[in-house]
């Protein structure tokens, strides 16, 4: 993308066929010049839950999986929902073969001063991560053998055992004494074995590392997560320090954990195509919630069948249909009025092909530019081009919240406004039945209401007429104004976060976005107010 967009519509790293291209040349380079195998970890701001495919729909997972990365490393979600984001990716690079990676979230230094260190060590890669709010504490990281939930690499043509444990230890004190313990989690994690670690002679003036020599044969297990692993250090002060304890497979099993959902939904799902499946839904979901109404009750209205059709539902051999009924009929109603559905068909409309709002996309004092479904359509002052659908797929976080808290809820509480006016309607018929003759109720019936019932819900049974009532008392029109309410609140709620991203004047007088919304709910709200004479 050459144009950069503003908050929040910046939320997906955007890849390019050349940059693929680039990554690709420059991890074959290190394979190509090469004489041992090269452990390659890659660093990069965005998630790929968070990166859009290329001009030709390439991604950059099929290429660190086809360069045998260990690791990708990334930033972007500052550790909001956790601190443990990983997740391990499967690509099948030909028919025959799989290669995979890991990919690792870094957190956040700026707020939550979170540190990783990192290290590889005969190609394993491990690392421990630290909060630095206050002062650093003695770390322990262990290097060998890797912790089988979130750092094994399984690849049998290149996998040999190893009769090693390597740890690194970094401390402001001397370290008197490093040990090792083994556990057996399927005998209540009895210690197994307890391996005194040295220090290993180094140029290093820190010399942080310690090693010791096991019978890695002792611990073949069908599980990864049989046996687990403890450090315990000991410093010059008589501190006593201990790392977490993690199970280890020396098979190079994996026991992947399953993630929360939270998790699940900010690192593993593809957002690009999730975004394509909410919009869509969500516009198709309207549409016919609009048009299948609108059409039913354009044929049924003229169906003499119509009238035997209600009058039969509430009978008690079909008593299973009523909730279908008053489903069909709460639409039907919803769509009687003509200005208010073909106001709300020509927004929707409006909202799939012209530009929803303007603002300063790309700075405070920048050019004015138009938001549309697809994307921001941004001036660019280099031959008077327009750029067009930028910032797609990252609009999501304006067109999601807007379809499905405001767009959807105005068109059902506008459906559900003018059904209870005719619900009132049927409520004041069935007190007028009772005190005057047929021929007086058909003369008042029209002065009760501007745009009254047809005959065919007019002549409802008695029955049906009591139901209604139950279903929609007089607390009804007070909950859908209620609603009207919090819904018009989500809607200036979002649009204040819009004016402080692009600018208050110009997302203010943005009709199509900012006022629509507002003046079809007072409007439904007002024209539904019943008169009585």
């Amino acid at each position: 993308m050459n144009v950069g967009i503003r908050f929040p519509a910046n939320l997906f790293g955007h890849s390019t066929d050349k940059r693929i291209e680039a990554v690709n040349s420059e991890l074959q380079y290190w394979t190509n010049h090469s004489n041992v195998p090269v452990t390659k970890v890659v660093f990069g701001h965005f998630p790929m839950s968070f990166t859009a495919s290329s001009e030709k729909g390439q991604r950059y997972e099929s290429v660190l999986a086809g360069q045998s990365i260990s690791a990708y490393l990334c930033g972007h979600l500052h550790a909001k929902v956790s601190k443990q984001l990983w997740r391990y990716h499967e690509i099948r690079t030909t028919e025959d073969h799989k290669s995979s990676f890991w990919e690792w979230e870094l957190g956040d230094w700026k707020d939550s001063r979170l540190m990783r260190i990192l290290a590889i060590d005969g190609g394993a890669v491990s690392f421990i991560d630290h909060t630095l709010k206050h002062a650093l504490q003695t770390s322990i990281l262990i290097t060998y053998p890797t912790d089988s939930r979130s750092m094994n690499m399984l690849d049998s043509e290149k996998w040999s055992m190893r009769n090693d444990i390597n740890v690194l230890i970094f401390s402001h004190q001397f370290i008197s004494n490093v040990s090792a313990r083994i556990f057996d989690s399927h005998c209540e994690f009895k210690i197994v074995e307890e391996i005194p670690l040295q220090l290993v002679t180094s140029t290093s003036a820190h010399r942080p590392l310690f090693h010791a020599k096991w019978n890695a044969e002792n611990y073949r297990s069908s599980s990864a997560t049989r046996y687990w692993l403890q450090v315990f250090v000991l410093d010059s002060h008589g501190v006593k320090i201990s790392s977490e304890q993690r199970p280890f497979s020396v098979e190079g099993k994996m026991a992947i954990p399953t993630s929360p959902w939270t998790n699940y939904l900010l690192f593993e799902v593809q957002w690009e195509g999730m975004y394509q499946v909410l919009l869509w839904s969500n516009l198709a979901f309207t549409i016919v919630l609009l048009f299948i109404p609108k059409l039913l009750y354009h044929f049924v209205r003229r169906s003499s069948s119509y009238q035997r059709w209600a009058v039969s539902i509430p009978s008690s051999s079909i008593q299973q249909r009523k909730p279908y009924f008053w489903l069909v009929w709460f639409l039907m109603e919803g769509t009687r009025s003509k200005p208010f559905w073909f106001s709300m068909v020509t927004y929707v409309l409006w909202l799939i092909e012209m530009p929803w709002f303007w603002g300063h996309a790309t700075s405070e004092n920048g050019e004015i530019a138009q938001m549309y479904l697809s994307g921001w359509s941004v001036p660019i002052h280099d031959g008077g081009l327009t750029g067009n659908k930028l910032s797609n797929p990252d609009v999501l976080v304006i067109t999601l919240p807007f379809l499905y808290l405001v767009l959807v809820p105005v068109i059902v509480l506008t459906y559900g406004l003018f059904a209870e006016k005719a619900t009132v309607f049927l409520q004041h018929r069935r007190r007028v039945v009772y005190s005057l003759d047929s021929t007086n109720v058909h003369a008042e019936s029209p002065r009760l209401l501007p745009v009254a019932p047809r005959a065919s819900l007019m002549k409802f049974a008695d029955k049906m007429v009591s139901m209604v009532i139950q279903f929609c008392g007089s607390w009804t029109r007070r909950a859908l104004l209620l609603a009207c309410l919090i819904t018009a609140a989500i809607h200036l709620k979002l649009c204040s976060k819009l004016m402080s991203a692009y600018g208050t004047v110009p997302v203010a007088l943005s009709p199509p976005l900012t006022w629509i919304p507002l003046l079809l709910l007072g409007g439904a709200a007002y024209c539904t107010v019943l008169h009585a004479d």
